[in-house]
C-alpha cells in the first residue's frame, strides 16, 4: 500500500509518502496544525520523533516561498538521501521574488540557498528513489515550468505525479495558470496527468492557481485543499464542479461522499493506494 500524508499546516503544504517498501517522502516543508492550534507544529520532527523516521529517502520542494520551507531548519535532522526544487532558478531570482521577506522569513531562505548548494552531486544510475524499481513500484514523475517570468516563483513551482495501483495524485506547488499551460503543452505531462484520482490543489485552493484548462486531460474523483482560514478567493466550489466525488471516511467513524475536503476544516487528510486481496485497485481516504 501507498500511503499519502498531507498535514494540515495553516497557510502552507506539506505531504509525506511511505512506499509499499518503506521508503520516506516528503513534499514541501510547511509547518502549523491548523485544527490542532498549533502554529510550531513540525511535521519533519512529528515523523522523527512518533513515527520512528531517522531517515528521509527523498524530498521535494516545489518552490521557496517560505509557507513551503518554514521547517527547512529542521531538514538535516533526518539527512534526506535526495533533493527535488526547481534548480534554474538562481539566488538572485529567489531574492528578488521574496524582497520584502522579514528577518525569520531571510533566515529560512539562505538557509534553502545553503542545502541547495550542498545538494549538488547527480545521481548515480539506478540509485534514485524515484524509480519505481527502487520504491516498491511506484511511479513518480516530476515536471517544472521554466519559461514563465521569475518574478512569481510559484509559476515555478514542480508538480509531482504518482501513479501505483492503477491509481494517480498529483501533488502540486504554487502553480498558477500560467505554469499549467506551459506544462499542458508537453505530451509527457498530458500523458502523466490523465485519469488523476485525486488532485491536491494548486495554490492552497485559491483562484490564483485554479485553471479550468487542466480539466480537459483528467476529472479528479477528489480533490484536497490545503488552506487555513476562509477567504474569498477560495476556489472551492470550481473545484467542486469538476470532481466526481469519492468516499472519504472519519477516524471517529462514519463515512461521506465528497468532491472536495480541506484540511482547515477536516484536518490531517490520509490518501492509501493499492489493491485488495482479489487484485482490485483501492482508493481509500480518511480525514479528522
Amino acid at each position: 500500500m501507498l500511503k499519502c500524508i498531507i498535514w494540515d499546516v495553516q497557510h502552507g503544504s506539506s505531504s509525506y509518502i511511505k512506499t509499499p517498501n518503506g521508503k520516506h517522502f516528503v513534499v514541501d516543508l510547511g509547518i502549523g496544525s491548523y485544527k490542532g492550534r498549533d502554529v510550531s507544529f513540525s511535521p519533519l520532527l512529528h515523523l522523527r520523533h512518533k513515527w520512528g523516521v531517522k531517515q528521509l529517502d527523498y524530498v521535494m520542494i516545489t518552490h521557496p516561498h517560505t509557507d513551503h520551507i518554514a521547517d527547512i531548519f529542521n531538514f538535516d535532522l533526518l539527512s534526506p538521501s535526495v533533493l527535488s526544487r526547481p534548480k534554474h532558478l538562481s539566488a538572485s531570482d529567489i531574492w528578488s521574488a521574496n524582497q520584502n521577506a522579514n528577518a525569520e522569513a531571510r533566515r529560512m531562505i539562505q538557509k534553502y540557498l545553503d542545502i541547495n548548494d550542498r545538494y549538488s552531486n547527480p545521481l548515480t544510475p539506478g540509485s534514485s528513489p524515484l524509480e519505481s524499481g527502487n520504491n516498491g513500484g511506484v511511479e513518480i514523475q516530476t515536471f517544472t515550468s521554466s519559461d514563465c517570468a521569475r518574478s512569481n516563483l510559484n509559476n515555478h513551482s514542480m508538480v509531482m505525479v504518482i501513479s501505483y495501483a492503477e491509481s494517480k495524485i498529483i501533488i502540486p506547488g504554487d502553480n498558477e495558470p500560467a505554469s499549467w499551460k506551459e506544462l499542458i503543452g508537453i505530451s509527457s505531462f498530458r500523458s502523466a496527468i490523465s485519469n488523476t484520482d485525486i488532485l491536491i490543489a494548486p495554490h492552497h485552493g485559491r483562484d490564483s492557481g485554479f485553471c479550468v484548462d487542466l480539466f480537459e486531460y483528467f476529472k479528479p474523483r477528489l480533490t484536497v485543499i490545503s488552506d487555513g482560514r476562509f477567504s474569498d478567493t477560495s476556489a472551492t466550489d470550481r473545484y467542486a464542479a469538476v470532481t466526481k466525488g469519492w468516499t472519504v471516511h472519519r477516524r471517529g467513524g462514519g463515512d461521506a461522499q465528497r468532491k472536495c475536503v480541506t484540511t482547515r476544516n477536516d484536518g490531517v487528510i490520509e490518501v492509501d493506494l493499492g489493491k485488495n486481496t482479489d487484485g482490485k485497485p483501492f482508493i481509500s481516504v480518511t480525514v479528522d
